[in-house]
């Protein structure tokens, strides 16, 4: 039997990668040290001078075995040529950003993203010199008329943060290519099962692999999938300054999560999508925001950009009284209260948001619905709502 070029997905998850097996272990070892040592000076300069990164290896601030191989793995899923793993999300944020600006620059962000991530954007970069400008991402038009002629980087999320909406990723990027503006997308939300925005014009990714890479909430990272020559950059200047890489054995335990990455999302989906569309029932609940939703109401561009939804979204209440959204949160039982998700628990928490400048603030009540049984979460929920009334 001929061996195939290319494997299926989860093919992929499972082994891409790993075609050495040390000892016929199936499972890497993990590097679990700082230090490499060379037979001569010569080799030692070499790997200092001439592949920073690695291989071969000479510090693990840098590089190292345990990183290198889940890099390979993350590039290879997103259709991308290179990878660094940072500490966390917000670490890959950063030099993402930072490796695509300079003082004087402008940038472009569409709102609702990550919260920290907007700090970032609009007050930490400010003290540099850069400005950033938040649009409505839903209005493509809108994010296009934003940009200034010292615009070199629009940020994209989609779906947004705790709202839950959309932007037309191909479109914004086929024009931000023709303007020479770089784009990065945050596509944590959909890993590369559900959306690939590299293949949609983006320049850059971002992964934050706490969530659903690692799915067993033990362990944070975050990933930069570009092209060689970014990724590159990012190594030879901004990694050596400032360090943040994602420690051994961590990026030892999101190789290992990322093996059941196809099941367990499939399964974070459908449990969604069961939970959401009873809530979309309920006369305390004004409105739910989830793709997965035939009456989403960018129902058009999620078809025409995403291939599957996730665990996540979010509904405002018909009330707008603090004390029962806050009583309806507390009285949940498999939900626990918490911001992360991603992983196998159920987590809620409520935030009064302005979704927008011109929008009034709402409640917004959002799940992550876990592995737990959907009918579980749907008896949880039903026995909290009466809070709401």
């Amino acid at each position: 039997m001929s061996i195939p070029d290319a494997f299926g997905f989860s093919t992929d998850l499972a082994h891409f990668g790993e075609e050495i097996k040390h000892h016929g272990a199936v499972i890497d070892p993990i590097y679990q040290n700082t230090t490499f040592v060379f037979d001569s000076m010569e080799e030692l300069h070499e790997a200092l001078f001439d592949n920073p990164g690695g291989p071969p290896y000479h510090y693990s601030r840098v590089g190292n075995p345990s990183t290198d191989l889940l890099e390979r793995k993350l590039a290879h899923f997103e259709g991308g040529e290179s990878c660094k793993v940072f500490a966390a999300g917000m670490t890959a944020v950063a030099f993402a950003v930072f490796a695509s600006v300079k003082a004087g620059d402008h940038v472009v962000s569409v709102d609702g993203i990550y919260g920290p991530a907007k700090s970032f954007l609009t007050e930490f970069l400010a003290k540099f010199g850069v400005t950033c400008s938040i649009v409505d991402g839903r209005d493509t038009a809108a994010v296009m008329a934003a940009c200034q002629t010292n615009t070199t980087l629009i940020y994209l999320e989609s779906p947004t943060s705790n709202t839950f909406r959309l932007q037309d990723v191909p479109a914004i990027c086929a024009f931000a290519r023709l303007r020479g503006i770089k784009t990065i997308v945050d596509s944590t939300y959909n890993t590369p099962l559900h959306m690939k925005p590299l293949a949609q014009g983006a320049d850059v990714v971002i992964q934050s692999l706490s969530k659903y890479y690692g799915g067993h909430a033990n362990a944070m990272g975050g990933a930069v999938i570009g092209s060689a020559s970014f990724i590159s950059g990012l190594t030879n200047n901004e990694i050596p300054m400032m360090g943040g890489l994602l420690p051994p054995f961590q990026a030892w335990l999101f190789t290992q999560g990322s093996r059941t990455l196809k099941v367990r999302l499939k399964q974070h989906e459908a449990t969604a999508n069961a939970v959401a569309a009873w809530l979309e029932r309920q006369p305390e609940v004004r409105v739910v925001h989830h793709v997965g939703l035939e009456s989403y109401a960018q129902r058009d561009v999620f078809l025409r950009t995403m291939s599957g939804s996730s665990g996540i979204f979010s509904f405002e209440t018909v009330t707008q009284d603090r004390a029962k959204v806050m009583a309806f949160c507390d009285r949940l039982k498999l939900f626990g209260r918490g911001i992360g998700w991603g992983a196998f628990e159920s987590l809620v928490v409520a935030y009064e948001l302005r979704p927008c400048d011109y929008e009034s603030p709402s409640w917004f009540v959002r799940l992550y619905c876990g592995l737990e049984d959907a009918e579980d979460l749907i008896a949880d929920l039903a026995q909290a709502i009466v809070e709401l009334r």
